[in-house]
């Protein structure tokens, strides 16, 4: 297999924040001055630049299956998705909590569209779910301090 010059990965995963954060722009719903809750049509976002869905599970659903597939099973094709599914690298909940937070060849620095808790949330999901058994949390002060 022939390896992608990173400048290439690092342009794709631009593109594709790029992509979500305009995606989400579309779908906004102009703010009327009687409305206190901003969002969009679908509800997937909070803000054209913040993801909406309360909870790990519904985080992975909206946001990370598209590319990791809903199973966890990860895809190669177009691009390279790891599996996440019974992965050992993510026995220690830091190694998630980096790339979530800061990206690492393909996938974009997503968790600068999530609140603390989200972050928190999607990565202990994962960690409990495809066959993954990592107990231990992530806490949102650990996400914090990455941040």
């Amino acid at each position: 297999m022939k390896r992608i010059p990173t400048m290439i990965l690092a342009a794709s995963a631009t593109l594709a924040c790029a992509t979500i954060a305009a995606s989400a722009g579309a779908q906004s719903t102009p703010r009327q001055a009687s409305a206190p809750v901003a969002g969009d049509a679908d509800g997937a976002f909070v803000t054209a630049s913040r993801f909406s869905q309360p909870t790990g599970q519904q985080l992975y659903a909206g946001v990370c299956a598209g590319c990791h597939m809903p199973d966890g099973r990860g895809a190669q094709g177009a691009g390279f998705y790891p599996a996440l599914a019974r992965n050992g690298k993510l026995a220690s909940g830091g190694y998630p909590l980096y790339v979530v937070m800061k990206g690492m060849n393909g996938m974009p620095p997503l968790g600068e569209m999530m609140t603390d808790q989200q972050v928190a949330d999607v990565v202990n999901y994962v960690r409990v779910s495809f066959g993954n058994r990592y107990r231990d949390k992530v806490t949102p002060a650990e996400v914090q301090a990455l941040r």
